[in-house]
């Protein structure tokens, strides 16, 4: 957005899901960024593409951020860039791996959720490239990539999360004066329609897995009561008996369902963002997929199963694990429930507000969608919605 830089405009910018910019319309290539976290940086721009962090507010004040970044335009005018970029690009790493290990690698792992992840899926797919100068990723490459992923028959949002990948980083080596410019700044995702697939149970499916579940659960106390009887007739330090859940499976499985949280949302739950009295489960901006805090009501039967599991893990995380795959696997194989991913108990939990017929945006706030049209996907499972505003024509 473009708006005269005051005092008043840089003290009162709010945080959004997204980072965000404010460009002076006073001082050309003056800018405010403003992170989702809250902090605020001055920018300068002398070229598309081309710019460096004068520093953050309050730190920095406007004024100050004025003076700096006329003093940057005036050298990048004679000299084609501010004398410091200049300075820093005599040191700047040779080669794409260099820049991943010593600069991105730290910095995103530091900073983000996924940031080991992240890297990991950088060096995976584009470790071929480790070896070349830091400029050889450009569009044509991008280009070679993505058409041979796209012909490996590789899903068209994965590429795209390629792209979002390579492009933060090397849009973080343009901020840190790295790279004149981000080769892949104007390549585009590629567009395609939001993902059809809704894979939610049915009241038949649904009941196949809560007997699945009851049935793990009694197979885990007998096996305990066997273990302490095998225990005891060897004179051996006795187990104790199993008085609640078994392990972490089913109440993580019911807690999906009646609350459409992600795994990753799930596992990184705390007892302080659990409020029983309240019956409210806080999902907080750090952990949420689009950046942005909020509140799920707490049905009986999710209450049910805090109560019980807190009794069994009283602090900390609620659910301290990383993958639940291969007991995810198991259970679905004894279900006998065909291509249904944990994430799927999300799209039942959608699925059933809305052929219970509640409104769409409602569910676009329980699920945390940043984007009504990802809540769109479950529109046509009301099709007595559709029907009634016609009818309102006869009306």
């Amino acid at each position: 957005m473009k708006e005269k830089l005051i005092e008043r405009t840089v003290r009162t910018a709010k945080p959004e899901a997204k980072p965000y910019e404010i460009r002076d319309t006073d001082l050309k290539g003056l800018l405010l960024r403003v992170q989702p976290s809250g902090a605020k940086s001055f920018i300068v721009e002398w070229k598309r593409g081309q710019r460096r962090t004068l520093g953050r507010y309050p730190v920095m004040t406007l004024e100050g951020a004025r003076r700096a970044a006329r003093a940057a335009l005036v050298e990048a005018d004679t000299h084609g860039a501010p004398l410091a970029t200049i300075n820093k690009r005599a040191t700047k790493p040779g080669t794409f791996g260099e820049f991943m290990r010593e600069h991105y690698a730290p910095h995103v792992e530091a900073t983000a959720k996924a940031g080991k992840f992240t890297t990991a899926l950088i060096e995976k797919h584009f470790g071929y490239l480790y070896d070349e100068p830091l400029t050889a990723i450009t569009r044509a490459e991008f280009d070679r990539f993505k058409a041979k992923r796209l012909k490996a028959g590789t899903n068209p949002a994965t590429v795209n999360r390629d792209l979002d990948r390579i492009k933060a980083a090397l849009s973080k080596a343009v901020e840190w004066e790295l790279l004149e410019a981000n080769p892949l700044l104007g390549v585009k995702r590629i567009k395609r329609e939001i993902e059809e697939r809704v894979r939610y149970l049915s009241p038949e499916e649904e009941k196949a897995l809560r007997a699945t579940l009851e049935l793990r659960e009694a197979r885990f106390r007998q096996r305990r009561l066997s273990g302490i009887a095998w225990r005891k007739e060897r004179g051996r330090e006795p187990l104790k008996p199993i008085t609640g859940y078994a392990d972490h499976i089913m109440p993580m499985t019911l807690l999906a369902l009646n609350t459409g949280m992600r795994r990753g949302e799930i596992t990184q739950l705390t007892w302080a963002d659990v409020d029983l009295k309240a019956k409210r489960v806080t999902v907080r901006a750090g952990y949420a997929k689009s950046g942005k805090a909020r509140h799920i009501p707490l049905n009986s039967e999710a209450v049910a199963v805090l109560k019980q599991w807190k009794k069994q893990q009283p602090v900390g995380r609620l659910f301290n694990l990383i993958c639940t795959a291969k007991a995810w696997g198991r259970l679905m194989e004894k279900a006998k429930l065909d291509d249904f991913r944990f994430h799927d108990l999300r799209h039942t939990f959608a699925s059933k507000l809305v052929m219970a017929g509640v409104d769409l945006n409602t569910v676009r706030e329980l699920l945390g969608h940043g984007d009504i049209k990802m809540t769109l996907r479950y529109a046509h499972l009301a099709p007595e919605h559709k029907a009634a505003a016609v009818e309102m024509l006869v009306r």
